[in-house]
């Protein structure tokens, strides 16, 4: 068993706290590897399609837009609306049932890669960080030191460029719901003309700023819940960072030779390197990020002490017991079949509800009123309110609206402000107005129906509704 030293925690306790239960900040030493490289790679890929993506125009509307407060959404050129709510299900299943595949595959890969949390901190907080204070030990020495001027200075600059970049990073967030172009105009403007835009990006950058700034691994540690149900999801054939102790234990012991223990020289570099300071020799635990530090930096160690890389290294535990890894078990297939068949639910779901839909309901008001003519005669008038939707498209359409029943023709005038009706936005509410003369009543009503027509598609859409008039 290794000397005791300061990174060797009792199992109980947690590295970001001391014996008293108070915060200890980390300080995680800055590796270089081949991991390391491409987790940077892909970060910055990530934030610059968050940053770009909503300042692409795909038919003239936004990317991705989650208009809430009009209640439009549009995907890449597919616009949906209130009442195609229930397609948000699709959305909430797909990532149930992908969280759990990926996770059964690959262990917390979504935590070290993808996770915003990861992702900002580790390419923009942390880089920002150490642009104004130096490398890891530096940073700590200056956060145990004393309050003095170059402490001030160093601190203060790092929490303003903190705060351009929350700003930067609020703005992008709110163009998803806002839209981009529009939020660019509305920041011309006095902050008054938008009180509750202006406030509610005020706050999330401030929460940005706390979460990014200092709260950090304190969010993955505490507030997130995927650490906590992952591990019912993994089994000893989920990929993760795992530690090979029959290759690195014994580990080396103060005064040994190398030729009288195993690969691990117990130099915690692989602890030191840690953002939330685990010993990922202990075993797997809910702390670990799945960040790959530990990797490259016990491969480092390997090259200088002449052993093979891979000590720590992305694997399963069936495969360091000498087992073969089972990528087919029955929960995967069942994950991965779930998902298909959501997604082919969804495309059908959408392919079958996109295009023109129409509701049809009575004007506010009276449900008919009495005109007179020049001449005295008395005529019927009801009025009804035509929602249009072409949900899913963003062309222009002509929409005819006409009376379907033969019968009723010569008897029933229809009354459109303009007809056809060019539906230029994916919404609009039509006024239409039906006059007839009472005698065509039965009983105070008649069946009647609609006929709404696409005229570019050539389709049509019955909308069955009631005329109604006095009894007597």
């Amino acid at each position: 068993m290794s000397k005791k030293n300061k990174f060797d925690l009792h199992d109980s306790r947690l590295a970001t706290t001391d014996e008293s239960g108070h915060r200890v900040f980390m300080f995680p030493e800055d590796v270089k590897g081949f991991w390391r490289t491409k987790r940077t790679q892909f970060y910055w890929f990530l934030i610059v399609v968050y940053l770009v993506l909503p300042w692409i125009n795909i038919g003239g509307k936004q990317s991705i837009l989650l208009n809430i407060a009009d209640r439009e959404f549009t995907f890449f050129s597919h616009t949906f609306f209130a009442h195609n709510a229930p397609l948000v299900l699709f959305f909430l299943l797909a990532f149930v049932f992908t969280i759990g595949f990926v996770t059964s595959l690959w262990g917390r890969v979504w935590c070290g890669w993808a996770c915003p949390q990861t992702v900002f901190i580790d390419a923009l907080y942390r880089k920002v960080e150490s642009l104004v204070e130096g490398k890891p030990r530096a940073r700590q020495r200056l956060d145990e030191g004393p309050w003095n001027f170059e402490k001030v200075w160093k601190r203060s600059t790092k929490w303003f460029l903190y705060t351009v970049v929350s700003l930067h990073i609020t703005h992008t967030f709110i163009g998803y719901f806002v839209g981009t172009r529009r939020l660019f105009w509305i920041t011309m403007e006095n902050p008054n003309s938008n009180l509750t835009l202006f406030f509610t990006t005020i706050s999330i950058t401030v929460l940005f700023l706390l979460n990014f700034g200092w709260f950090r691994e304190q969010f993955c540690l505490i507030a997130c819940p995927y650490g906590r149900f992952q591990s019912v999801m993994m089994d000893d054939h989920s990929m993760n960072v795992v530690y090979d102790d029959r290759r690195g234990e014994p580990r080396r012991q103060p005064g040994q030779d190398k030729t009288e223990h195993a690969d691990c020289v117990d130099c915690y570099a692989c602890v030191k390197a840690c953002p939330t300071g685990i010993d990922i020799r202990r075993g797997m635990q809910l702390e670990c990020i799945a960040c790959t530090n530990c990797i490259d930096a016990c491969d480092d160690i390997m090259t200088k002490t002449g052993r093979e890389k891979g000590l720590i290294r992305y694997d399963t535990l069936a495969n360091l017991r000498g087992e073969k890894t089972n990528y087919f078990k029955p929960r995967n297939i069942i994950y991965f079949t779930a998902i298909i068949a959501i997604f082919v639910a969804f495309g059908f779901t959408v392919n079958y509800s996109t295009g023109l839909s129409a509701e049809v309901l009575r004007g506010l008001g009276s449900p008919y009123r009495i005109t007179k003519t020049v001449t005295g005669k008395k005529h019927i008038l009801n009025h009804f309110q035509i929602t249009l939707d072409q949900s899913g498209s963003v062309e222009d359409k002509m929409i005819k609206i006409e009376i379907l029943e033969e019968s009723v023709n010569s008897k029933v005038e229809l009354k459109v402000p303009r007809n056809p009706y060019n539906l230029k936005k994916n919404h609009a509410r039509v006024n239409v107005f039906v006059k007839f003369n009472k005698e065509i009543l039965k009983s105070g009503s008649l069946p009647f129906s609609f006929k709404i027509i696409d005229l570019k598609t050539g389709k049509e859409l019955i909308k069955e509704v009631s005329l109604v008039g006095p009894i007597n």
